[in-house]
């Protein structure tokens, strides 16, 4: 296996199939290849059915391929059981959401922490300065207490890209991130993600309709009837 600390591929994805069972079977994707390396920003367009959050899905082990193999940071997802994948989801992925997701029983940090508090059971000081540091970075050093419905929708979403920093991923899959947001609150997002995709080396992959933020990644793959083209 490669070692991940040194491995610049964070995903390799070869020749992978999808298909979904039924009276007609649908193969939802055909084939598809794909590399990300190490700090790379990479969007994704195509109408809607043509795959996108399917290949999300298979990208971040939340589904298995037909066929096909799927590394992701030197693991072949195909090797890990249940629990496996559960562990790696959390220690080596961020997701972001079109909807924001936040739970409105837990304040804004403690929403921003909570991959931390599922595989830790509690937040050590220094996972509390990192996470407080990261809120403060994107202007929501003031809203620490708030609940949810006490922010706004850029706030939310703002909450929920530095919930899927918490861990420090190797990745972030992000599935229509500005998709509920005004066009001022979706460039927000947009260029906090940049921000912190240039600043931490993060991997991002963003499934998106908007081609103006799609044309601001440093590579736009098309999905088109189940196949992935540059």
């Amino acid at each position: 296996m490669a070692d991940a600390d040194h491995n610049p591929l964070v995903v390799d994805a070869s020749r992978v199939v999808k298909v979904y069972p039924g009276v007609e079977p649908l193969e939802v994707l055909h084939g598809v290849t794909l590399q990300v390396q190490r700090g790379e920003f990479v969007a994704v367009v195509g109408q809607s059915g043509s795959g996108k959050s399917t290949l999300l899905n298979l990208l971040g082990a939340l589904d298995r391929p037909t066929a096909g193999e799927i590394v992701i940071a030197g693991q072949s997802l195909a090797t890990l059981n249940a629990e496996q994948l559960a562990s790696l989801r959390n220690s080596t992925i961020g997701f972001i959401f079109q909807s924001h997701y936040l739970l409105e029983e837990f304040t804004c940090l403690e929403n921003a922490l909570m991959p931390v508090l599922i595989s830790k059971g509690a937040a050590g000081a220094e996972d509390l300065t990192r996470v407080r540091g990261l809120l403060e970075r994107v202007r929501l050093g003031e809203r620490l207490r708030n609940h949810p419905s006490a922010m706004s929708g850029g706030e939310q979403q703002r909450t929920a890209v530095v919930r899927a920093l918490a861990n420090n991923p190797r990745l972030v899959l992000a599935d229509e991130p500005t998709g509920n947001l005004d066009s001022v609150n979706g460039r927000e997002v947009f260029a906090l993600m940049r921000d912190m995709n240039r600043n931490f080396h993060t991997a991002f992959i963003m499934v998106t309709h908007d081609e103006r933020l799609a044309a601001e990644a440093d590579r736009v793959l098309r999905i088109q009837d189940g196949k992935l083209e540059e």
